[in-house]
Order: structure tokens, then C-alpha cells, then sequence
């Protein structure tokens, strides 16, 4: 059976897609040439943190540094890695162990080690989640477009749409 009450909405700039539960169908986005574009959506109604950045040595621990985060050992972050000189840390939900009042570590499921300038993070908390992220390559200013399969992606509270070297984002959703 088809579904007959799918959604789209387009955005040319970082923002709130949908404003409750829904399932996300279909990824539409373009690079706008310069550098690596990225694409993050969050289940959220509030923009991420965007001013954190972190380092990973040759362990699974992730350092985070945030200015006064606020948050606890325990508190689940929904986070997303730009690239760094050897890769980036793992996109996820994840819990915190807060080392600090501008410092937290996640444990990833992977050993990297990054170096370079420190890179920045995107994160959200308490009831609001990572849902996925795409990329573009240096350069592209293609469309690409992603289905999802099955019912797609849940999203409990919202549809938060983060774009960074991206031209824009059309998402249908329902």
C-alpha cells in the first residue's frame, strides 16, 4: 500500500524541518563547491551546539570541549564530528563523563587518532537525538538524493536539519 500523506520541506539554511513525531523518507542536497559539505540531521527542536571541539588520540575516549556545557556523567549527547587530519570520531548518541565545566568524554566504538587543528563538533542533549549525517566531496555542487528504506527513520520530537557547506536540503517526511 502507498503512502498518500508524505511531506516535503526545503530549507537553504540550518533549521527546523517538523515540529513533531514523524519518519524521514527521502534526503534531497547539493555541496556548494568550496569545501566538504555536510549534512546533519538531529531529532530536535533546538539547534545544536555548534561551538564545541574535540581530540581522540589513539584511544576509544573522545575529548569534548564545550564552554560550560552543563552537563553530567551519565547525560546522553546526540553528536556529530566534522573531519580532522586522519578521519573523525563516530557519529552517535552517546553517554558523557563530564571531566570538567568545559570538558566531557564519550567512548566511541572506534580507535582514531586525529591531528591538526582541533576540529569542531555539532551536539544536542537531553531527549533529543542524532539521526544521521551525509557528505559531500570537496567540490561537489551535485544533487544527491537518499532514499530511506523500510518506514524510515524515526524522529520523536522533530526534525532538526544542520548544514554546513551545503546549498540546501529538501526532506519528505510522514
Amino acid at each position: 500500500m502507498q503512502q498518500t500523506d508524505v511531506k516535503a520541506a526545503h530549507l537553504s539554511v540550518s533549521g527546523i524541518i517538523q515540529s513533531s513525531r514523524t519518519r524521514l523518507k527521502q534526503f534531497t542536497f547539493a555541496g556548494t563547491g568550496g569545501q566538504t559539505g555536510k549534512l546533519v540531521i538531529f531529532d530536535s527542536l533546538v539547534a545544536p551546539v555548534t561551538s564545541g571541539t574535540y581530540a581522540q588520540s589513539g584511544t576509544a575516549t573522545v575529548t569534548v570541549t564545550s564552554t560550560a556545557h552543563g552537563l553530567n556523567t551519565g547525560d546522553i549527547v546526540g553528536i556529530s564530528y566534522n573531519g580532522a587530519t586522519g578521519g573523525s570520531s563516530t557519529d552517535g548518541n552517546y553517554a558523557i563523563t563530564k571531566t570538567g565545566a568545559n570538558t566531557f568524554t564519550i567512548t566511541d566504538p572506534n580507535i582514531n587518532t586525529l591531528s591538526g587543528s582541533p576540529p569542531a563538533c555539532q551536539y544536542v542533549t537531553g531527549a533529543n537525538r542524532w539521526v544521521t549525517t551525509y557528505e559531500t566531496l570537496t567540490g561537489s555542487t551535485g544533487t544527491s538524493s537518499i532514499d530511506v528504506p523500510g518506514e524510515g527513520l524515526l524522529v520523536a520530537n522533530g526534525i532538526y536539519a544542520y548544514l554546513l557547506n551545503v546549498g540546501f536540503v529538501t526532506i519528505h517526511f510522514g
